[in-house]
């Protein structure tokens, strides 16, 4: 008998063997039909995992990420056996689940179409209802290489070709005739996928390498109910209309041209508005807070990417001018700012009493990006960014940290996106250690600052470990675009490292030298990708502060254009961005086109306007608001401004 822990601690005795899909059944049948996956002593594993020893056991249901997570694999390998039903000759890549879905990478002959899906998805319905289960086996890597190459899956091959040598056994699961590559863990058979809907195909390089083929990448998502599926896609067609990369060029945000490039895209004059009013307002507030502006070139010699170790660690993701074989001076854009505002610091000797010493600066950099991760304004290749960069003593770090956490806050805050935010502390990878400089000392110790700060501040945060910079720990606020689409948004990072190889030094009190700690950081992060975010907020509808334009009047027939452009005057040199609509329309015309526009305010001026002395107001999503005064008007709306209210 083994003594197993369930959940809220309850502990039972079982016979040795028993799976945990057994005990899911003896607990009640429906946690039992609920049941995806489980974990043993915190590892996920397959229900049918036999149970050996004592242990603790929690049944996890699609309620549980790991639940969800393993029921949409499952629906991914669904997919790929209906396709090789279908599609004999296709070749299998990979098919993992992802947030609010999976996919499955095929290499086809002729692309698929949205009559192919609809016929794939009738050959899934039927391996549903043929409730298959999945079974999990284990061969040698040289058993697995033969499997995948006299299956003509040369995908699967080369995956299989990165184990051989190394000992290792390779997991595979069945399911009827369909044998797949993977490690689980997977639900219990496929019957149990009741709610599915494939939603699209695209292409995507083989591993995202652009210099690898091109494969077919179908979508799909699954639940375990049809209305929550069909909730969820009712949303998802909500986010299309969202969607920054459709409305942002409808609205006339920000375009893209093929003869320029991907992932370099044209602000125009409604985006570069937006822009240059959060720069503006960004780096007002941080003047405010001791930041000091500094503007810095926006390449450099390779010699100083050495010192930093950008050279080493970055390089692919720079834009290299010149051969290094051929040219005595080899350039590159730069991708971040930090080695060139640590030449500022190194302007002249520094004393314990400068620091700490803020150095902050709208940056322009430069990132080689993959083709196929370019997304609108999400993802570019060049992008601006409210960069900054701390030198401090190791007694001030958690203060300064601190600043730095709710300068962001503030940001997000004002902007409207901080509910939208969630916190990861990123973490170097031990077992990859060539991605990163210093020693497991030095990463032990920085780690360990940022941890005790995180927990000493109460950031509810998710640990991602491996997604640190190359040089340091770092605090990332996520925030996910209408799709779910999770991307990083602002960062602050702590680093023990840099200074060192710059030679940055500090005299302390003692009269010894030492190196400052340094606080990597932006304060509202990346402005284009900023500016998508708001724009899939707002659906378009910025705020009055920061609408590109904010008020449009509407004379009403020529004979009231005078009256108008005098309103417009006054409005104007009080700072407000306002037209006025002169055109020989018809007033219902020029309200319908100012509120497609998302004008926030419009002003209608007739004859009973003039001969009052008033305004008639239309706010935006609200219409008609009354006759106002012009100085009742301009008092609400300048109050409004000041205090950037969010509607």
């Amino acid at each position: 008998m083994i003594k197993v822990t369930l959940k809220g601690g309850t502990v039972k005795e079982y016979q040795e063997g028993i799976s945990a899909m057994e005990i899911a059944k003896d607990l009640g049948m429906g946690l039992y039909k609920a049941a995806c996956v489980c974990k043993i002593d915190g590892k996920t594993a397959d229900l049918r995992t036999p149970l050996t020893n004592d242990c603790e056991l929690q049944i996890l249901t699609f309620d549980d990420d790991d639940g969800k997570y393993a029921f949409r694999h499952t629906a991914s390998h669904i997919l790929a056996q209906a396709v090789k039903r279908l599609y004999p000759e296709a070749k299998l890549a990979i098919g993992p689940a992802i947030d609010n879905g999976f996919y499955y990478d095929f290499d086809v002959d002729v692309p698929f179409t949205p009559e192919v899906l609809e016929k794939i998805e009738e050959e899934m319905k039927k391996i549903v209802k043929e409730a298959l289960p999945l079974e999990k086996y284990e061969i040698d890597v040289d058993e697995a290489l033969k499997w995948a190459n006299d299956a003509g899956e040369i995908y699967k091959a080369e995956l299989i070709s990165e184990h051989a040598g190394k000992g290792e056994k390779i997991t595979f699961y069945k399911q009827g005739e369909f044998n797949e590559l993977c490690a689980g863990p997977h639900i219990p058979d496929t019957g149990r996928i009741k709610a599915f809907k494939l939603t699209s195909c695209t292409g995507a390089y083989w591993r995202g390498d652009s210099n690898k083929k091109m494969l077919q990448r179908i979508y799909g998502t699954a639940f375990t109910k049809k209305d929550e599926m069909e909730a969820y896609l009712a949303a998802v067609e909500e986010a299309k209309k969202r969607d920054h990369n459709k409305l942002g060029r409808e609205l006339g945000y920000f375009t893209t041209v093929d003869v320029i490039g991907q992932g370099l895209p044209i602000l125009l004059p409604k985006g570069a508005r937006v822009i240059q009013l959060l720069q503006r307002f960004v780096e007002d507030e941080e003047q405010k807070r001791g930041w000091q502006l500094t503007k810095t070139p926006f390449m450099a010699k390779s010699d100083l990417y050495k010192i930093s170790g950008h050279w080493d660690h970055y390089k692919d993701g720079m834009f290299v001018l010149g051969d290094e074989e051929k040219d005595d001076e080899v350039y590159a854009l730069r991708p971040m700012t930090c080695p060139f505002q640590y030449q500022a610091y190194l302007n002249k000797s520094r004393s314990y009493r400068d620091l700490p010493l803020r150095y902050n600066e709208t940056s322009t950099l430069f990132r080689n990006e993959a083709s196929g991760e370019m997304h609108g304004l999400i993802r570019v290749r060049q992008f601006t960014i409210s960069e900054g960069h701390l030198m401090c003593t190791p007694e001030q770090l958690e203060d300064e940290f601190k600043k730095c956490l709710e300068l962001a806050m503030f940001m997000l805050k004002t902007v409207g996106l901080y509910e939208d935010v969630s916190f990861r502390f990123s973490q170097w990878d031990p077992d990859d250690r060539e991605k990163y400089i210093g020693t497991t000392e030095q990463w032990d110790e920085a780690q360990g600052s940022m941890k005790k700060i995180l927990d000493h501040l109460g950031i509810n945060y998710k640990i991602g470990v491996g997604e640190a910079a190359f040089y340091g720990p770092k605090l990332d606020i996520q925030i996910k675009n209408v799709f779910g689409k999770e991307d990083t948004l602002i960062t602050i990072q702590i680093d023990q490292m840099l200074a060192k190889n710059f030679g940055m030094e500090y005299v302390d009190a003692d009269g010894v030298k030492k190196n400052p700690y340094i606080i990597h950081r932006t304060s509202i992060g990346c402005y284009e990708r900023t500016l998508a975010l708001l724009i899939e907020k707002y659906a378009g509808a910025f705020p009055l502060w920061l609408a590109p334009e904010q008020i449009r009047l509407l004379p009403i027939s020529d004979r009231h254009q005078e009256y108008a452009e005098g309103i417009r005057q006054k409005l104007d040199s009080l700072g407000f961005r306002v037209t006025c609509d002169n055109r020989s329309e018809k007033i219902g015309y020029k309200i319908r086109e100012a509120q497609l526009e998302k004008i926030p305010y419009m002003l209608l001026i007739g004859d009973k306007e003039i001969e009052n002395g008033t305004l008639s107001v239309r706010r935006r999503g609200e219409g008609d608001i009354g006759a106002m005064t012009t100085d009742d008007y301009t008092s609400m709306i300048l109050k409004e401004n000041a205090e950037k209210v969010i509607w």
